[in-house]
């Protein structure tokens, strides 16, 4: 199955404790449709400026990524800049530009709007409802937010909320949107509106999937974060987490819950080679053997007997 992205494709500088890049590509949906693309098709809708790189695009069509749905405008491309101190779970946003994304509206093409899997990345609630008004019937969508959009357009996200499948936020985020300190609380509110699952990130401490269910045993899945010796940039974690987990369901064809708690898994995988280097760094040579081999120790580290009588 194919899946379709809308998000930013962005220019990102850099600064962590471990090195400092200029100008490399980053945003949401560039992270993920690099990731997703290690397991099925991607079509990606979202718009840069006269200045980004063929070299850029070049890449992105040599991952099997379908760019109908990017627009080229004249001005510059959106950029961000942030610095992570030792703390790698939190970004300081230094400088933000939204250049050519200000007046970003997506157009899907025709060929788009009957993909089977979707993924409205972290980009403003009216955005993503009007994309939804342009797919037909499709199997799953996922959706990721923020908090300022929980702070700044809470009432336009419900609505999106309540029409999508699956929804990604990370811990302040789901406390905030449901004004409650208790996460469990925070996911039945968000739960009630109508998604199937929330998928909580936690940086470096994995993810955890809370869905209907009438015991922990069924409604509860938790995933650690790959050990990992050496962490460079955590930028676009959260995106190449989704862009696993949508890619292995589109991979399979399966959506039920057995798939979607290996489909997190796989996020979590991928997500752990995204932060051994800057940008797409890592991901741009990231082959299929060394994702199933990852997946394969989480399968050991994770495994547990049961206890004796």
């Amino acid at each position: 199955m194919s899946i379709l992205v809308v998000g930013s494709v962005a220019l990102d500088s850099v600064q962590t404790p471990f090195g400092k890049v200029d100008n490399v590509l980053g945003g949401s949906a560039t992270y993920f449709s690099v990731a997703a693309s290690l397991y099925a098709p991607v079509r990606v809708v979202g718009v840069v400026g006269t200045d980004f790189s063929p070299a850029h695009v070049d890449f992105l069509r040599s991952r099997n990524v379908d760019l109908a749905g990017l627009q080229t405008v004249e001005g510059q491309t959106f950029r961000w800049s942030g610095r992570y101190g030792h703390d790698l779970n939190t970004a300081e946003t230094l400088e933000t530009r939204l250049n050519v994304f200000a007046t970003f509206r997506p157009q899907l093409p025709q060929s788009y709007r009957q993909t089977p899997l979707v993924f409205l990345a972290n980009i403003d609630p009216d955005l993503q409802l009007d994309v939804l008004r342009q797919i037909k019937h499709p199997r799953l969508v996922a959706l990721d937010t923020m908090n300022f959009w929980i702070k700044g357009k809470k009432d336009a996200l419900t609505e999106v909320l309540r029409k999508v499948d699956i929804v990604l936020v990370n811990e302040a985020e789901a406390r905030q949107y449901a004004g409650t300190s208790n996460l469990l609380q925070a996911t039945h509110e968000i739960l009630a509106l109508g998604p199937r699952a929330v998928i909580v990130k936690k940086g470096e401490y994995g993810a955890a999937l809370y869905s209907k269910g009438d015991s922990a045993a069924l409604s509860f899945f938790f995933a650690p974060a790959y050990p990992l010796a050496e962490i460079k940039d955590p930028t676009g974690a959260g995106d190449t987490f989704a862009g696993g987990f949508l890619g292995y369901l589109a991979k399979t064809g399966a959506v039920d819950a057995r798939a979607i708690r290996r489909a997190i898994i796989h996020g979590s995988v991928v997500a752990s080679f995204t932060v051994e280097d800057f940008s797409m760094d890592r991901l741009r040579n990231l082959t299929w053997p060394e994702v199933a081999g990852r997946y394969e120790e989480f399968k050991r580290f994770t495994y547990f007997e049961k206890v004796e009588d």
